[in-house]
């Protein structure tokens, strides 16, 4: 017979997931159709269900706003894990990873400014020469402060000069043993499952941390979900090119994959995903209206070949 023992011990232990909004705004469906798919896995294989509140943007995080994800989230019927972990209270962790990434040689001060970088790019493009972009369709940092010297770094930061932390993407993929992946476990936009190369050279000198914060969501939601043992990153497909950032720096920092499984996005009647600065119907205003929570459900995850 089998030893129950050793079965036992095999056993996929139950997982760890996390829903992580930002308290810059009111949750819509789009939010509840992430925190459903999440709170369902969890509790269908006996797992933990977490949240964690995204608030490094400081100057738009609200305390309201948090209290009503929170109240938006309990009556859906959602329940979690306390205490709540908030990005803001974590900054020590952050400079921890970035002090060891600066350790590594992989970062360096960029000071040119948006406009700067803007001008840059359109003087280029202007000539007719193509600028690389990321899959977001925003150009690649120049670069031009890569190769400032240390004491040309040190005497510009002495001097009080705006400026953010951004990884050095050439440095730190020279000298990768083997091309990064991520196992897929549910879709990407396109339909990709299963192994996915990643490509975080598509992304150019992502930005790690900020003058006034150090860190960025990259940086943070990378040494969260290390802190927090999550076992399975359940999020939209908005995210899902992100990734392959995220699996660098889990290389770099010597952190753990978890598995990775993206879902569809709720859209609206233009086909655009649901977004808080476009004014998507918020939960609160659809509860008001005298829906119920079984509506509002069925509302996000409608089409959403939704995991239990």
């Amino acid at each position: 017979m089998p030893d129950a023992t050793a079965a036992a011990n095999t056993a996929t232990p139950p997982p760890t997931v996390r829903f992580a909004p930002s308290p810059n705004g009111l949750l819509h469906l789009g939010h509840a159709r992430s925190a459903l798919v999440n709170w369902r896995f969890a509790r269908a294989r006996g797992g933990t269900f977490l949240l964690r509140i995204e608030d490094i943007d400081t100057t738009r995080a609200r305390p309201e706003f948090e209290a009503a994800i929170a109240e938006d989230l309990a009556w859906l019927g959602l329940d979690w894990v306390t205490p709540v972990r908030r990005q803001s209270e974590q900054f020590p962790d952050y400079e921890a990873a970035l002090s060891e990434l600066k350790k590594l040689g992989l970062v360096y001060p960029a000071f040119m400014s948006r406009a700067e970088t803007a001008r840059k790019v359109a003087e280029a493009e202007a000539t007719g020469a193509s600028w690389p972009r990321d899959p977001d369709g925003a150009p690649h940092y120049p670069g031009n402060d890569r190769g400032l010297s240390a004491a040309e770094r040190r005497r510009r930061i002495a001097a009080g000069e705006p400026h953010t932390w951004r990884l050095d993407m050439e440095a730190a993929l020279r000298g990768l043993p083997d091309p990064l992946s991520w196992t897929e476990h549910g879709t990407g936009p396109d339909g990709e499952t299963g192994t996915i190369l990643a490509d975080p050279g598509a992304w150019g000198d992502v930005v790690l941390a900020r003058r006034d914060v150090p860190t960025s969501y990259h940086l943070a939601v990378t040494v969260d979900d290390a802190v927090q043992a999550i076992t399975d990153v359940i999020r939209g497909q908005d995210l899902f090119t992100a990734t392959a950032v995220h699996r660098l720096l889990q290389h770099l920092l010597g952190l753990p994959t978890p598995r990775y499984r993206h879902h569809g996005l709720v859209r609206d009647p233009q086909g655009r995903k649901l977004s808080k600065s476009e004014g998507a119907t918020s939960i609160a205003a659809l509860r008001a209206s005298g829906l119920s929570p079984s509506d509002v459900i069925a509302l996000a995850t409608q089409e959403a070949g939704m995991e239990s």
